[in-house]
This record gives structure tokens, sequence and C-alpha cells, in this order.
């Protein structure tokens, strides 16, 4: 796995509404010094589109763009104050991280940033005749002023559109679906191995060891996991000659003095080690998607449980998060889930890891939204239809028990709320048609 730390740090840059627009400002920066470098060697090309007015023309326009610029910013920041606003009421607070990380909008405010920064600089060389200095019109820079000008009508024009659409449930439901198929295949690819690692022969007396033997590292610092790095992690534990055992994973929140990991053997647990293994473990304010696949799952429903509580009532966008989570529960079902066990290069077992589940998965996906969609009938349905579409996707037996169990617990709650027979009946038929695909499977 690539370098997990700088994996992050780009994650979060990418997260934040400066990083994009400050590389766009210093590049409209560098931009001014290259024009005004071509103007003062005098070798302006005479093209018909170049600027060749006087100098109170060439203030008056730059001046102009300048302080357009500037009332521009200031809308295009309140209507993504609003559309944040929106997203945060309609979808929920965690939704906001995906608004953030929305990259049209942060090269929106950095071209309207970059094009004001770059009239200010150039502006501040014009000089006329009667100046103190000698007389100087920049008039390529002038003419890239204009085209900055024009090219930051279209962004705004790309905006208003942008903006319309992103606050859409259709589209929001679109992008997390998305964070969750490529979480799956980055977590859960379709080749990870063959797994023909030699486990030790003893190894659940190795993990009984660790009750006895083993002394625990604490966290240092409150938060939620967001990720480990896998390679530090190993590298410290065959540099000291360790067998360390996990006891959290992404996605989990961490209190300070709470066990991170059990390290064998315990008596090489000092401050220095302490230290190391809590730099492997990255901790946030918030969840991320980067090694937590259940945390866009958790967003799905998030997004489906407003929908389907009594103030909103709406049921449609509810089953258009089921459907996601269906197909990406079938993506799941499909893959191998890795081994917890984690071995050196020499095939020494170094790190015993704490993983997900199908089942922990499809709990998360399913369970709330069964528990508060139970006198729902459109949505008692599609959860039914969910689970017969995952079915013939499963690959064992524990997978399909799984949405068995699922299954009757809608069935069963079905009888308590729905109090139509004819509703009850249609309830009834999509589980036999779960309970006829799995034995078909």
């Amino acid at each position: 796995m690539k370098n997990v730390k700088l994996s992050k740090l780009w994650d979060s840059l990418h997260s934040s509404y400066w990083f994009i627009p400050t590389l766009m400002a210093l590049g409209s920066m560098i931009l001014a010094i290259a024009m005004l470098t071509l103007d003062r060697a005098g070798n302006t090309p005479n093209w018909w589109w170049i600027y060749t007015g006087g100098t109170d023309g060439a203030r008056s326009l730059l001046s102009s763009v300048a302080s357009s610029m500037v009332s521009v910013v200031a809308t295009a920041f309140s209507i993504t104050i609003v559309a944040l606003q929106l997203a945060s009421s309609n979808f929920g607070p965690r939704l906001l991280r995906n608004f953030m990380q929305d990259t049209g909008n942060q090269i929106v405010l950095g071209t309207f940033i970059a094009t004001f920064i770059y009239c200010l600089l150039v502006l501040r060389t014009i000089h006329g005749e009667g100046d103190e200095y000698k007389e100087f019109i920049p008039q390529l820079s002038v003419t890239v002023g204009t085209g900055l000008a024009i090219a930051s009508i279209g962004v705004l024009i790309y905006f208003i559109h942008h903006a319309s659409t992103i606050i859409q449930a259709s589209h929001v439901i679109t992008q997390v679906s998305g964070d969750l198929d490529k979480a799956i295949d980055r977590l859960f690819p379709e080749k990870i191995g063959d797994g023909n690692e030699e486990k030790p022969r003893q190894l659940a007396e190795i993990l009984a060891k660790f009750d006895s033997e083993a002394s625990p590292v604490k966290a240092d610092r409150d938060g939620y996991l967001q990720a480990i790095d896998d390679g530090e992690l190993m590298n410290i534990a065959r540099d000291r000659n360790l067998l360390v055992l996990l006891k959290t994973h992404p996605g989990k929140f961490v209190i300070a003095g709470s066990d991170l990991a059990m390290v064998l053997p315990g008596e090489r647990v000092d401050r220095n080690l302490n230290k190391q293994i809590n730099d492997a473990f990255i901790l946030g304010k918030e969840r991320t998607e980067y090694q937590d696949v259940e945390f866009p799952i958790d967003q799905l429903v998030e997004i489906a449980l407003r929908a389907i509580s009594p103030a909103v009532n709406d049921p449609f966008t509810a089953i258009r998060c089921i459907d996601r989570l269906s197909a990406g529960l079938s993506r799941l079902a499909q893959r191998n889930f890795p081994s917890p066990d984690r071995y050196d290069c020499d095939r020494n077992l170094r790190v015993i890891a704490e993983g997900v589940t199908f089942e922990e998965l499809v709990n998360s996906a399913f369970n709330q939204i069964r528990q508060y969609g139970r006198s729902d009938v459109a949505v008692t349905i599609r959860l039914l239809e969910s689970l017969a579409r995952i079915v013939p996707y499963t690959r064992n037996s524990q997978q399909r028990e799984t949405l068995r169990r699922h299954a009757q617990m809608i069935l069963n709650n079905s009888r308590e709320q729905i109090s139509q027979e004819g509703d009850r009946k249609d309830v009834q038929e999509r589980y036999q048609r779960v309970i006829q695909a799995l034995e078909l499977n």
C-alpha cells in the first residue's frame, strides 16, 4: 500500500476550500510576473486582439475587472454557504465533507481570486506620461487580464449550474455510491493473494498468550481512527521482533487511554514503542472512507433515514439509497475479505488486525432502515427485493444466512406494523422470492 500518511495529507488538502484557490492565486502571481517581463522586453506582437489603448483605458479596464471579481467572489461564497446549509439539513452533517471535496467549487473560487490578484498586480505597474516614472502600458498583460475576465464569466455560468446540481438528492446519492465503490475496490481488491501463507500451528495458543503475557499500547489522544499505516506498523513489529494484536479498526472512535493494540512479548513495551505505534494510527475529527468502507454505507443510510422521517416523508429517496446499498453489498459479496493475519517477508506472523465482516456491513446497511421504515410498505418491499438481488452474488452459506435473517426480521416487522392485509400479502410475496433465491444458491 502506498504511503498512508501522504495519502491522508492529500485527502485533507483536497477536502479544504483554501488549497486549490491558494495554488491558483500563486499561479496568477507567476503569470503576472511573466507577462510583465515580456511587456518590459518590448517584444509585444502586433496582433489585432492585443490591447492598444492608453493608460487611462488600461487602468479603467483592470480596475473594473478587479472590483467585479470581488463582488462575484462574495456572491459565489454566499451561494456555497447556502448549499452547505441545505446539504446539512436535508442529507445530514456527515455529507458536508463530500461537498467540501467538490473540485469544481474550489476551482471556481480559485479562478475568481486568481483573476483579482492578477489584475491588481498588473494595475500597479501602469504609468502615464505625467507620472513620476516612464510611461509604461503592459499591453500583453492587459490583454491576458481581459482573457481572464472572459474566462471568469464562463466559470460563473458553470458555477450557477453546478451549484444547483450538487444539492439534488440523485446527485448526492450517486456521489456517495461512487465513494463506496472506490472504497470496495481499494480495500477489497479482486486479487488479494492466494492466502497460502503458512499460519502457525499453535495460533490459538499464541492468541491465548495475549491475555496473560501481552502488554497494551494506550491511545495518547481522542479521535476517529481514519487510517492505520500498515507498512510502518509492520516495520516496527519486524524490527523489534513483536507480535501486535490490533484492538480497533478504522471508523471507530478512540478514547485517550484506551487500548490501541496488545503487544507480545509485553516486557518490550516502553515509552518509545508506545509513541511509535501511536504514530502509525491516524486519528482525526471525523470519519473518512479511506480505510473505512462502512462510512459511505452509513452516509447512504443517513440519507435514507432522513427521507423516511415523518418531517420529510420521501420514500422515493430512501428507495434510491436502498438500491445503491444493494449494489454495493453485491460487489462486497463477490470479494475475498482480507485475512486478519499479517506476515512479514520471512512469513513470520507480525500483526493480527481487527477487520469488518460481511455480516457487519449488511447490518449497517439494513438494520436502521428496517427499524425506522417498518411501517412504510414501499420501503419494506424494496428492502426484500434488494436482499433477493444480493443473493445470487453470495459465495458461502454464512453470507446467505445473514440475508435470510434480515429477510425474516423484515417480515416480522411487517406483520406487526402493516395493517392492510393486501400490503402484508405483497410483503409476504417478496419474502418468498428471497427464500426461493436462497434455496437456489
